[in-house]
């Protein structure tokens, strides 16, 4: 695998990606209405060049937002690396904050990121209600039969290195 700057891809190649598995490279979250395909990112890439992972974020002051998280398959590290790759970006460019925003019903991710060392600072109750006002296509059942309905925002501190 390896993980390359989105910059580096085709912008159709992403996009396309984002139709795959979102429907549309539009994400709205309490933070914003976000064009996937033009944000930062990094993807992950298998030894025949696909896409097998991606990432989106957007720096505000000392905040890095992770606007997306994906991965083709779950359990194959494709996702611990792309935000390994990103929290040493977030790292070497002093920042001190990331934070992510993901629905009541994606339990995967919430697993996923609190293993990793994130936590939930604060729920957004009926967010999606909201944001499915800008977006319709926002089902209202998710993974397990949940309703979506709130938004979580998990963060992390990073720890800068000192050593220079």
């Amino acid at each position: 695998m390896n993980i390359v700057s989105t910059r580096h891809l085709n912008p159709q190649t992403v996009q396309h990606f984002f139709i795959d598995h979102w429907g549309s490279s539009e994400m709205v979250v309490s933070t914003g209405v976000y064009d996937c395909k033009t944000l930062d990112g990094f993807a992950a890439l298998n030894e025949q060049q696909d896409i097998v992972g991606l990432i989106t974020y957007i720096i505000k002051a000392d905040v890095c937002e992770i606007v997306s998280l994906d991965s083709v398959e779950e359990g194959k590290g494709i996702g611990t690396a792309l935000l390994k790759r990103l929290e040493t970006l977030v790292q070497e460019h002093g920042y001190n904050r990331i934070q992510l925003i993901t629905t009541n019903d994606n339990l995967n991710a919430l697993r996923f990121y609190q293993k990793r060392g994130y936590q939930l600072m604060r729920v957004f109750p009926n967010a999606v209600e909201k944001a499915r006002r800008l977006k319709p296509s926002i089902p209202l059942t998710g993974f397990d039969g949940i309703p979506i309905r709130d938004e979580l925002l998990l963060e992390k501190q990073v720890e800068q290195n000192i050593s220079q």
